[in-house]
């Protein structure tokens, strides 16, 4: 633990890339192969099930610490992170341990099986012969919100750098369902075949987006000057659904989603189509809500999202298909080296063959013979219940990763709406003092009613101000929130807007964001309700 603790600890002091990459390769040189393996699965998402449920370790915590639990919340409200505020408030251990980050978690994992008084005395012995960096650590362990700003591309360039295994391949056998107490660091280094994992997803490529933020609208002009001849790119519509790989091997079917979750059972309206597949497939696309022939908005689809039970009416009231666009696997073979276009050639010789052409879609090509005329079809994406449109290289291999020139993104720009800022909340990790999240609301008669929450959009200067303007504005605390005189009003941009009965509004945002803070508006022209229930029925479910 003493090593993974100073890990985290140094990838946390610096910023530069390089620096990173050295601080992992020394991490993977210097620590056990089982460590390695652990470090790597939780780097890449894999964490161990939570045994303790957080009120109790807060309790044990607060007992721990020897102060009062009105003292414990209010420093919790300060440092914004619950396994920070534990690891800060209780007394410097006079004890210490060399236990492997492996055997800690193997202790983790079999407190599930053991009574509340048993967990209660590990729990007080662990945190008395840990340090302080340690204790943080292993509490972002147990409580299960283990985050770490490093991305998975740096940890795969330091352990391609320490094994000579190339970046790429190594990304593919990371990929998949594997855990730490089965899957080891021999099997993850030694030579490996097609067949050693025949579940094994692809790493998925990720598209560039053309534009960042509505202040940088690209217009075709722009476009065309960045990607050159139109002729040279294919163009499709940007579905807003859940991208999935769908695999047949050996006789079985898998479905991944990007999240590394396998999903199989989530979606059987697709398993007959995935069965009749022939054996070696594997198809990149996206899964979608589907009915009389046409997609639905994705919160259709989020009804069914985190169910463990699919009900007769939920397969009725949201029936899914796939709307593929690539194929990564033909025959038993890669086939990511081919070109763009050969593998859609190969991608329509399945659809073509398909019993199954309502579950079995494909991305449908839009023509055009220039950026200006694709820049007037893409202003039609709402009406397709698309997200704007994909640009794809012709000649472009299938990648890894999110990568600059063969795969683009132009979204259409975002559906936006004035309002004003009602209640603050503190951020986390290095935002933990500062009011950062907030609550917005819009004009219903003469009352403002919250609708949208957002966080992201203000730069690092914009963030500063809006915190002094909270800490000299508040007009009531409830815990960590704090309600606000009514007064900055702020551009808010979101992606969709449906109906929902669980918020107040009545409505629901998709991706909302702050756009930009209007110095110049007053709350009194903020946008109103029935403004945003008209963009429901223009743009809504």
């Amino acid at each position: 633990m003493k090593a993974f603790a100073q890990l985290f600890l140094s990838l946390d002091e610096t910023n530069k890339t390089n620096e990173k990459v050295k601080v992992l390769k020394d991490y993977f040189i210097n620590v056990p192969d089982t460590d390695k393996m652990h470090m790597l699965a939780l780097f890449t998402g894999r964490r161990p099930k939570r045994p303790i449920n957080s009120t109790l370790i807060r309790n044990w915590a607060i007992e721990a610490s020897n102060i009062p639990q009105w003292l414990f919340e209010e420093s919790y409200h300060v440092v914004g992170d619950l396994a920070e505020t534990m690891s800060l408030l209780m007394p410097e251990s006079d004890r210490s341990s060399n236990k492997t980050l492996t055997e800690w978690i193997a202790e983790i994992n079999v407190q599930a099986a053991r009574t509340e008084e048993e967990r209660k005395l590990w729990l007080l012995d662990s945190w008395a012969m840990l340090d302080r960096q340690e204790r943080f650590v292993f509490n972002k362990l147990l409580t299960g919100s283990f985050r770490i700003g490093v991305s998975s591309n740096l940890v795969v360039k330091a352990l391609a750098d320490i094994t000579g295994i190339e970046a790429p391949a190594l990304t593919h056998r990371i990929m998949g369902s594997w855990m730490p107490e089965d899957y080891t660091y021999d099997q993850l280094v030694q030579e490996q075949s097609a067949a050693d994992n025949i579940s094994r997803p692809y790493p998925f490529f990720l598209a560039y987006p053309i534009q960042e933020t509505s202040e940088k609208r690209k217009s075709a002009e722009e476009v065309g000057l960045a990607l050159g001849d139109a002729e040279d790119w294919q163009a499709e519509w940007k579905w807003d659904g859940i991208r999935a790989q769908m695999i047949k091997r050996g006789g079985e079917i898998f479905i991944w989603s990007r999240g590394e979750d396998l999903a199989t059972e989530k979606f059987p309206e697709l398993h007959p189509f995935l069965n009749a597949l022939p054996d070696g497939t594997v198809l990149d696309g996206e899964i979608l809500s589907f009915q009389n022939g046409l997609p639905m908005p994705f919160n259709v689809l989020q009804t069914r999202i985190g169910r463990k039970n699919l009900s007769k009416k939920i397969l009725t009231d949201s029936p899914v298909a796939t709307i593929v666009y690539d194929c990564l696997e033909y025959a038993g073979e890669d086939i990511r080296y081919k070109t763009q276009s050969e593998r859609r050639e190969i991608l329509e010789k399945l659809q073509s063959e398909t019993e199954y052409p309502e579950v079995f879609r494909i991305s449908s090509l839009i023509q055009f013979n220039s950026w200006d005329e694709l820049e007037k079809i893409r202003e039609q994406s709402r009406a397709m219940i698309a997200e704007g449109i994909m640009l794809k290289r012709k000649s472009a291999t299938y990648q890894v990763g999110r990568r600059r020139g063969d795969w683009w993104k132009w979204k259409i720009d975002p559906l936006s709406v004035d309002a004003v800022m009602i209640y603050a909340q503190k951020g986390h990790g290095r935002r933990a003092d500062l009011y950062t999240d907030y609550t917005f609301a819009v004009w219903d008669g003469d009352k403002l009613v919250p609708f949208a929450k957002a966080y992201s959009g203000l730069t690092d200067a914009e963030i500063n101000k809006v915190d002094y303007f909270v800490k000299r504005n508040t007009l009531e605390k409830f815990g960590p929130v704090r309600t606000v005189k009514p007064e900055l009003v702020f551009e808010i941009g979101f992606e969709g807007i449906n109906k929902s009965t669980r918020h107040k509004s009545g409505i629901a945002l998709r991706f909302p964001r702050i756009l930009r803070w209007r110095h110049d508006k007053p709350k009194e022209e903020a946008d109103t309700l029935e403004s945003l229930k008209d963009l429901l029925g223009e743009h809504g479910g």
